[in-house]
């Protein structure tokens, strides 16, 4: 079990797109919100994913085929 931040930003087109809620649905993993700044066309939030790295590394994944942005903040 690992646990990595990551900061998501969103495109206009999904901010109003509940994908953190679709993540937690789809992957076996733990979604803790440390940070986030949302307007009505654009925002980012930072997040501690935690659960199997190999997981994790699928929900990063999908979460860049969806549309978002994902950078590594730390380990």
């Amino acid at each position: 079990m690992t646990d990595q931040i990551y900061r998501l930003t969103y495109p206009p087109s999904l901010v109003s797109v509940p994908i953190i809620n679709q993540l937690i649905r789809q992957f076996d993993i733990t979604v803790n919100i440390l940070k986030a700044q949302i307007t009505p066309v654009e925002g980012w939030v930072e997040v501690q994913l935690a659960g199997n790295p190999m997981i994790i590394e699928d929900a990063i994944n999908w979460l860049k085929t969806q549309g978002i942005q994902v950078e590594f903040i730390t380990k």
